[in-house]
């Protein structure tokens, strides 16, 4: 009879899912990393995955943490690194990608030093920034010659600032493309929303149920169109995030077609909700760049998640308190957007993914570990299991079902969307390099244990 290993950690009963492929296994951790997979083993400490599915730790490449507010003195996003990463380890989201900004009068570099510093001090799970500009700076091309010399594979820039021009979004994504560098764009085009709320301000129409009209479908497939012309003219990738409608999707798949190097990332709430709800009363709690769609542009987003040409799922958490997203001096045209979704991003899925049929349990992986962890240059470290691979691991319970309410969670966002709805498949425990971070509705690690991971070349390979 073969001998037993003794392991740090052993999982034993799960049915382990990949991209790949889907089976029984036991699992085998030792130094954090994955040591062996079935056989023989026993384990210093043991955890029973009966009847629970297996899983890559996700990898969430789209996440706002102790951001700076947008205006001197006015209200911003919520959460610190802290409970940022605990809300990510609550949703069994192991691997983050934080955007990273300078401020009015601060480098790139400097943004970056900086937001290292409170990472290191306070992430629970592990991280990688993506450092972003949003308005012209003349130092902005060296300092990302200089990022990238530091290990740095991704750079995000906006089409929505009128202050960064049409001459600079060439320059950028060329010299990132030079780099080695995947350049994130937010598409919408500004002009177009500003034409589109000084028009409903006009016919007196600013009322929050007018949000999606404010920021309509044509400015978000402009601005595609424009990502795509200088992605094939440069050469350069680059990752379309938060794709929201049918429209920009299709245009998409044509510049894939023609072989450009595009990938696209949609978020939670499209595949869920709908632009009716901002008629609701409270409709400004749903407020989000680009706006929610139509029930059309929803499923055409669900097809695009079946039929792989939406790459990735990423929160784009972005956590407000409520009396600030609802602040009633604000309209349409002002209205603050992000939301919360961390913590349900998995179980969103699951459930209206996996548990209704549109997609099976690999393609699950595939958006929300493995393509992501491919893309950024993190795999086979994070988004896969396999031996060599950190035991990044959430361990999920598809007969779990559990109703959202606002206020509760890991995060200091003090609302949901979500709030009163019902999902399956929650995480039953999260693991981290081998540690567990996430017990059974518990948070159960220090912060400061989250490390950086460095970038290896990007992109689907």
């Amino acid at each position: 009879m073969p001998e037993e290993t003794e392991y740090d950690l052993v999982i034993r009963g799960g049915t382990v899912v990949t991209a790949g492929s889907t089976g029984q296994a036991d699992i085998g951790v030792a130094r954090g990393q994955i040591a062996q997979l079935g056989g023989p083993m026993r384990g210093h400490a043991e955890l029973d995955a009966t009847g629970l599915l297996v899983l890559p730790g996700a990898v969430d490449m789209h996440v706002h943490l102790a951001a700076s507010a947008p205006e001197p003195g006015k209200p911003g996003f919520v959460d610190t690194f802290e409970t940022g990463t605990r809300a990510a380890a609550a949703g069994g989201v192991t691997t983050v990608g934080v955007m990273t900004f300078p401020g009015a009068d601060e480098s790139l570099a400097a943004a970056v030093a900086q937001q290292r510093d409170g990472l290191r001090q306070q992430a629970v799970v592990d991280w990688i920034m993506h450092p972003g500009v949003i308005t012209t700076r003349d130092d902005s091309r060296a300092d990302l010659s200089a990022l990238a010399q530091a290990g740095h594979r991704s750079f995000k820039i906006f089409t929505i600032s009128l202050d960064l021009g049409y001459p600079d979004l060439v320059g950028l994504v060329a010299a990132a493309g030079s780099h080695g560098m995947l350049t994130l764009v937010h598409c919408e085009d500004q002009a177009m929303i500003q034409f589109s709320g000084e028009q409903l301000a006009a016919e007196g129409r600013t009322d929050i149920s007018q949000y999606p009209a404010s920021r309509p479908e044509v400015s978000e497939l402009a601005a595609v169109d424009r990502a795509i012309a200088i992605c094939e003219l440069t050469g350069s990738p680059i990752y379309l995030v938060h794709v929201s409608s049918r429209r920009a999707l299709d245009s998409i798949r044509r510049a894939r077609a023609r072989g450009l190097p595009v990938y696209v990332e949609t978020r939670p709430m499209y595949l869920d909700l709908t632009d009716e709800v901002h008629s609701t009363p409270g409709g400004a709690r749903f407020a989000g760049q680009p706006p929610l769609r139509s029930a059309s542009d929803r499923a055409a987003l669900w097809d695009g998640i079946a039929d792989g040409s939406i790459h990735t799922l990423g929160s784009d958490h972005a956590p407000w308190l409520l009396a600030d997203k609802q602040d009633p001096a604000l309209d349409a045209t002002t209205a603050r957007p992000g939301v919360a979704e961390l913590e349900t991003m998995l179980p969103l899925l699951y459930t209206n993914g996996v548990a209704t049929g549109r997609i099976g349990l690999e393609r699950f992986v595939a958006l929300t570990a493995t393509d992501p962890a491919r893309l950024f240059g993190l795999y086979p470290q994070k988004g896969t299991i396999a031996v060599g691979s950190d035991a990044d691991l959430v361990l999920l319970d598809p007969a779990r079902a559990r109703r959202v309410a606002d206020g509760v969670g890991e995060t200091r966002a003090d609302y949901s969307i979500y709030h009163q709805r019902e999902f399956v498949g929650w995480p039953r425990y999260t693991i981290s390099r081998g540690e567990v971070v996430w017990r059974d509705g518990t948070a159960d690690a220090a912060a400061g244990r989250g490390r950086e991971v460095r970038q290896g070349p990007v992109g689907l390979r």
